[in-house]
C-alpha cells in the first residue's frame, strides 16, 4: 500500500490534535498519548530534516546566483583584456578557445529574407 507523505503528515495532525482535545487522558490501543507523540516522532522528525534541507538547498542556489553574476563579470573582464592585448585579440587563439567566434570568422550579418514563395529555376 503506497502512502502519500503529505497524507501522513496531515493524519498525524488530524489525531494528535483531537485525541488531545476530545480524550487526552485515554489509551488506546494500550497507549496513551505521550506514547504515540514519541512513537510518530520519527516521521515528524523526518519532515522537519527535510523542511530543513529544503530551505540550505534553496539559500545555496541563491548564493550561487549572486556569485555567478560576479563571475560574470569577471569573465567579460578577461574576455575584455584578451581582445584588448595586441598579441591576442579578438582573433586570436585564445579568443577562439574561450568560447568566442574570432572577427575573421565572422559573418557580414547580412540575411536576404524571403517572404516564403520561392519560383522554379527555368529548366
Amino acid at each position: 500500500m503506497q502512502v502519500r507523505p503529505k497524507e501522513v503528515a496531515e493524519k498525524i495532525g488530524e489525531v494528535t490534535q483531537a485525541w488531545s482535545d476530545l480524550r487526552p487522558a485515554k489509551s488506546f490501543a494500550g497507549m496513551t498519548l505521550d506514547q504515540f507523540k514519541a512513537a510518530v516522532k520519527p516521521s515528524i522528525d523526518a519532515r522537519n530534516a527535510i523542511d530543513s534541507l529544503d530551505n540550505q538547498l534553496i539559500a545555496a542556489q541563491d548564493q550561487r546566483a549572486a556569485a555567478d553574476i560576479e563571475s560574470m563579470k569577471q569573465i567579460l573582464l578577461m574576455v575584455n583584456a584578451v581582445k584588448g592585448d595586441p598579441e591576442e585579440g579578438e582573433d586570436g587563439e585564445l579568443y577562439e578557445a574561450m568560447g568566442y567566434v574570432r572577427k575573421s570568422e565572422r559573418g557580414s550579418g547580412l540575411t536576404r529574407k524571403t517572404n516564403g514563395t520561392t519560383t522554379p529555376a527555368p529548366a
